[in-house]
């Protein structure tokens, strides 16, 4: 709030919540996507990518800003394709 601002309106000024909530959900319909996308889906994203490639999790909790690793944890949910990575490397029934 205090700092220089990342994204910027027409006259030069910071966005507000409301306008770049626009900005992205209106951009999120144009695209095709569904379900629900947000400014937070951003967040989301980038913590879930660095967790599925391999980051420590507490190094997302630094980066992310948390004070508590259990709220890191939130994001830590596994995918489908990791589910089906797992299992064939490690279950003697895949093999």
């Amino acid at each position: 709030k205090g700092g220089p601002a990342l994204f910027l309106n027409a006259r030069g000024g910071r966005l507000t919540r409301q306008t770049l909530w626009n900005v992205v959900t209106t951009a999120a319909r144009r695209a095709g996507l569904e379900g629900e996308v947000s400014p937070h889906s951003f967040r989301h994203s980038f913590a879930t990518h660095l967790l599925d490639g391999g980051a420590d999790i507490r190094v997302v909790q630094e980066l992310l800003g948390h004070s508590s690793v259990t709220t890191t944890q939130i994001y830590t949910l596994v995918t489908v394709d990791t589910l089906r990575e797992v299992w064939a490397e490690c279950h003697p029934r895949a093999r």
